[in-house]
């Protein structure tokens, strides 16, 4: 009988850590989300001259531009003046709305904000950070990069 039991529980042990060894492992295994999943993708690759007349706004630190591109467009901004990191490129697409094509995010009048048209969601022109929901994601941030001997801006991801 006794060495039936023993037996038993080392089946019993076995069968226990097998068990835990799969939860473990599926748990660890679940791949998440990147936090932009939800707005449609969309190649964006862009070369723009920001000492174009036609970009003049952009020739000073805090200007910006809507421009054509990406999902429901580009907003570009420039932040300094001083390296390649100059200029930031957000998608317009809200990340509350990604499938309405009218629910684009457009600038305040402070210049800072970035507010989506139907959800009343506000994010940061800096860098497309969230600071107000409904939503909770914040929004696609393209790859630039300005050759100041070029004077070429690229927009892309």
């Amino acid at each position: 009988m006794y060495l039936f039991n023993t037996y038993c529980l080392r089946k019993f042990q076995k069968i226990i850590i097998f068990c835990v060894l799969i939860i473990f492992t599926t748990f660890f295994s679940c791949k998440k989300k990147t936090i932009q999943d939800n707005v449609p993708y969309q190649t964006v690759n862009l070369s723009i001259y920001p000492n174009d007349p036609l970009n003049f706004k952009l020739q000073v630190v805090g200007g910006w531009i809507y421009y054509n591109g990406g999902v429901n467009g580009i907003i570009i901004y420039r932040k300094t003046s001083v390296g390649a990191s100059d200029f930031v490129a957000i998608e317009r697409t809200s990340t509350y709305f990604p499938e309405n094509p009218d629910a684009k995010v457009k600038v305040q009048s402070d210049n800072f904000t970035l507010k989506d048209t139907i959800s009343g969601s506000k994010w940061q022109i800096i860098d497309g950070g969230l600071s107000q929901g409904p939503a909770t994601l914040p929004l696609r941030q393209y790859y630039t990069n300005y050759d100041s001997g070029t004077g070429i801006l690229t927009i892309r991801n």
